[in-house]
């Protein structure tokens, strides 16, 4: 089961084909492979990224979008 990788959260919404919505902390996510990267929704609907906030390291397995 995918986690937020923000607030840990399981209630993961998918938006799109590799699209994913946190409902706790209100960030998208977009999974492609091995990648993932994380972007603030911002109050027009454009996106901010935020993976230099996230992903120095690897991704942890709890966050691969496997099984969904």
């Amino acid at each position: 089961m995918m986690r937020c990788p923000n607030c840990s959260s399981k209630d993961i919404g998918k938006i799109g084909s590799h699209q994913f919505y946190c409902w706790s902390c209100f960030i998208e996510l977009t999974v492609n492979g091995e990648k993932m990267s994380v972007y603030q929704v911002e109050e027009d609907g454009t996106l901010s990224s935020l993976d230099d906030l996230f992903f120095d390291e690897p991704i942890p397995a709890h966050i691969h979008a496997n099984g969904i």
